[in-house]
């Protein structure tokens, strides 16, 4: 009797760290993937019933063998790369990963136009220089 309850303690103790375990590397999935409904949050953060439907999915088949680089696969073939909370620098995804560096360096081009354009609107021209030097002569010449 106390060798069965030893087992069951035993199996009790390794199924608590295998779970702790599975826990951990779920965890670790879930923030790699990014919520479909929400778009801005790992499906570990969403509430969304898609993002709860996801991360019983990866628990699943962790559960069943599969390892995070399987599932990973799994789901950009189900999803599609926008499932990857870091999607791969690859010709389709060029414009996600260097679009922004290209409207901030865009942004700064024309702004740079705009102030040079308005640096040359302000300076004054030959004609207005010549009438100020006249007055500031007349006024040299008046007591």
């Amino acid at each position: 009797m106390v060798k069965w309850i030893a087992a069951l303690l035993m199996a009790l103790a390794l199924s608590a760290h295998a779970d702790a375990d599975l826990d951990k590397r779920a965890a670790a999935l879930e923030e790699e993937l990014r919520c479909l409904v929400c778009q801005n949050q790992t499906i570990a953060d969403s509430h969304a019933g898609l993002a709860s439907d996801l991360r019983r999915e990866v628990r699943e088949q962790l559960a069943q063998g599969k390892s995070e680089q399987e599932v990973l696969d799994f789901m950009v073939q189900r999803y599609g790369d926008f499932v990857l909370y870091r999607p791969p620098v690859k010709s389709t995804t060029w414009l996600l990963w260097f679009g922004p560096a290209l409207l901030l360096l865009a942004g700064v081009a024309l702004l740079m136009s705009r102030l040079r354009a308005a640096r040359r609107e302000t300076a004054p021209s030959e004609e207005d220089m010549q009438r100020a030097r006249a007055l500031l002569d007349n006024d040299k010449e008046q007591p």
